[in-house]
């Protein structure tokens, strides 16, 4: 059971991305999924989360610009990032409450990251 982020990038302040992380593996069910950061110096930080149901939270920094979004069908989850400023740049990572196929006890799983730069 693996995650897989995409979409990062350099972006211009005020620009926007949208992440993608898919889950990939023997899977039964995935539960709460979530974006992270970790700018250089600072420790990891929520950004995002959803639960199976779509219930979301969000950081206080990045209310009203970020969007988390899940397609459960194809095991993803997404982070539409706008109004970016250079303050949201850092490696972000998705994480996942998953439910293996053959295995009683959920994994917690995480990304390997995808680079966000934002410039000024």
């Amino acid at each position: 059971v693996q995650l897989q982020a995409s979409g990062g990038g350099l972006v211009q302040a005020g620009g926007s991305l949208r992440l993608s992380c898919e889950a990939s593996g023997r899977i039964l069910n995935i539960n709460n999924m979530g974006w992270y950061r970790q700018a250089p110096g600072k420790q990891r930080e929520l950004v995002a989360s959803i639960t199976g149901g779509g219930i979301t939270n969000y950081a206080d920094s990045v209310k009203g610009r970020f969007t988390i979004s899940r397609n459960n069908a194809r095991l993803t989850v997404y982070l539409q990032m706008s109004s970016l400023t250079p303050e949201d740049t850092a490696v972000y990572y998705c994480n996942a409450d998953i439910m293996p196929l053959l295995n009683s006890r959920n994994l917690d799983v995480w990304g390997r990251g995808t680079q966000v730069t934002v410039s000024s």
